[in-house]
């Protein structure tokens, strides 16, 4: 198993940080946010990542991909955390055009060179309480008169107020609960019986309140096999988890580094407070903590690409190792810098905030620690 990024990807993952430090630093997440825009990002700098092909990253060459593998997406990923750069990659890329991809089928799969070319954004509506809890699905899909009919309410859609189509998971048959009965279906953001609210989140991006009001949709509308996406969701779930994670390990590198900085900087009684030993035990922690992030993020990847029976697992300590390091480092950091740190004009309270809405998406500590568990047949 790759525990090193070969030529090609470090220079992509140098470019992505060229492209990111001009175009994309921290300061237009705070612009972005204070404007209140309602697309949520970007679209020039959109375009640049398009124009550098980064959509199609991990998507097969058959359908316009560059097939370089979840170990080249997740250094574009890591870079992103660390200027905390805001675009719909991650719900686009990684969780609906893997759910295409999976789901087989030419007219899902024809989406893909549509993805690739940044002509097409998605998002995934899975979550409906304040805990990720998939097979807790209770929003319904029943089929009647050749059709289908879609009801019931999705919360934190990341990108669904501006997403082109609507990756839905809905529950066909069985109870809250189970795993047989879960279906996907794929429809425009605009179809009718639809209600998409916007919603700002804490580190300031935007997210949407879906309602189904009885949408009926034609058969075409499944992705997959009716009562069958668990499967689908499941592998999905496994690569966002996993993606995310390696966005977040970018966030505390860059947290971690910016806070060596400043406490060699930094006077205290005549003396550099980095010099004080408690600061350098609590910053060698810091430093493993990250070490030991960066193997499992890695690891994690290079599963995905080599196609490991084990990635869910791998998953799971990722996205869980990943949820304590984010927190513990951020909250770190804002010690560290003494009373500025609690203020809007430091970075460091960005970050603090991208860490508490990252650990939520696909599943929180807890959740992972469970999942992780019962994997291993605890």
């Amino acid at each position: 198993m790759t525990m090193v990024l070969n030529e090609e990807q470090r220079f992509l993952k140098e470019t992505v940080n060229g492209l990111l430090q001009k175009h994309q630093p921290v300061t237009s997440l705070r612009t972005l946010r204070n404007s209140d825009d309602e697309l949520g990002y970007d679209p020039g700098f959109w375009q640049q990542l398009v124009d550098m092909d980064i959509p199609s990253i991990v998507m097969p060459a058959s359908y316009g991909g560059l097939g370089f593998g979840y170990s080249g997406l997740g250094a574009v990923m890591e870079e992103m955390g660390r200027t905390l750069a805001v675009s719909p990659l991650f719900s686009t890329v990684v969780l609906g055009g893997s759910a295409l991809e999976l789901a087989g089928g030419t007219p899902h799969r024809d989406l893909l060179p549509e993805i690739a070319a940044g002509k097409l954004t998605l998002a995934l509506a899975i979550d409906e309480g304040h805990h990720h809890q998939p097979r807790a699905t209770a929003t319904t899909l029943t089929v009647a008169n050749e059709g289908l009919i879609l009801d019931g309410n999705k919360v934190f859609v990341l990108d669904g107020h501006s997403a082109d189509k609507l990756l839905v998971v809905a529950r066909s048959a069985g109870k809250p609960g189970d795993e047989y009965g879960l279906s996907l279906v794929l429809l425009p953001r605009e179809t009718a019986g639809v209600n998409v609210q916007r919603t700002s989140l804490m580190d300031g991006r935007n997210a949407a309140i879906v309602k189904f009001n009885r949408v009926e949709l034609g058969p075409e509308a499944l992705v997959g096999t009716l009562h069958e996406g668990w499967s689908i969701l499941l592998q999905v779930i496994d690569r966002g988890a996993i993606c995310i994670a390696a966005e977040m390990l970018g966030g505390s590198l860059e947290v971690f580094e910016r806070t060596m900085a400043y406490i060699k900087e930094r006077e205290q009684f005549g003396v550099r407070i980095g010099s004080f030993q408690a600061l350098q035990h609590r910053s060698a922690e810091m430093y493993c903590q990250l070490e030991q992030c960066r193997t499992v993020v890695l690891k994690a990847l290079s599963s995905l690409d080599e196609g490991c029976r084990d990635i869910s697992l791998h998953a799971s300590i990722a996205k869980a190792l990943v949820n304590q390091c984010y927190a513990h480092i951020s909250n770190e950091a804002v010690q560290m810098h003494g009373g500025m740190g609690l203020t809007d004009e430091l970075d460091i309270g960005l970050y603090l905030k991208r860490a508490r809405v990252s650990m939520q998406i696909l599943g929180d500590t807890s959740y992972h620690q469970d999942r992780y568990a019962q994997l291993m047949g605890y």
